[in-house]
């Protein structure tokens, strides 16, 4: 390759790792790392509507799904007992202890079709096309590097895919961060919105967005 070829991709990469660089430039939050418990009330399941959540999601018999930030396990074990043993969840996380927790969870519910994934801060480390269905729930407002974590996200969903954010309106170092915030940084990714709720609870804060891959909606 001649040698101005190569100074011109390697200045292209120089200014698209920028470009990801100045846009992930706003606050976050730590990433919790407490008692899980705390995700485990039992008002939860109804303030959330966790089944109309995964039915507009797609999660159905056989669907294979990503539950991304998946803490204590919560919308794993739920979403492995509807997808059954013909799908199958990636419960992906960055806190080994959290997954530790889930696999012990899962052989207690005896839930077969759970598979416990070690991500990254900026990669949720999912094998490419292996999801139907992906759920960020109260987590993407954690994830230093939005636009970089969701490109590294896209090769693992499959045609017609679906991910979810669930999270509540902020400035993102307050446990949360707007929904304008979220879908201008997805579309950055080559993501298009396709849905917009606001059921997941009733006081207004909490907002549910559902995407795909643009080109697909």
């Amino acid at each position: 390759m001649p040698v101005t070829r190569i100074a011109f991709s390697l200045f292209v990469g120089v200014l698209l790792g920028w470009n990801e660089l100045v846009h992930a430039q706003r606050p976050t939050s730590e990433p919790y790392k407490g008692d899980l418990a705390i995700f485990e009330g039992p008002e939860r399941a109804q303030k959330l509507q966790v089944d109309r959540v995964m039915d507009l999601l797609g999660i159905k018999r056989g669907s294979h799904v990503a539950d991304i930030g998946a803490g204590s396990g919560w919308f794993t074990v739920r979403s492995a007992r509807r997808v059954g043993t013909d799908g199958s969840v990636y419960a992906v996380e960055i806190n080994p202890e959290y997954l530790r927790h889930i696999k012990r969870r899962a052989k207690r519910e005896k839930l077969s079709n759970i598979r416990t994934v070690l991500g990254k801060p900026d990669d949720p480390m999912l094998p490419r096309s292996s999801v139907d269905a992906v759920l960020l729930l109260k987590t993407y407002h954690e994830i230093a590097q939005p636009i970089a974590f969701l490109r590294r996200l896209r090769p693992a969903l499959r045609s017609g895919a679906r991910l979810g954010i669930i999270d509540k309106s902020g400035k993102g170092d307050d446990h949360g961060v707007n929904a304008d915030v979220a879908i201008k940084e997805a579309a950055q990714a080559g993501l298009a919105l396709v849905a917009r709720h606001d059921f997941v609870k009733s006081d207004s804060v909490d907002y549910f967005l559902i995407f795909t891959l643009r080109g697909a909606e």
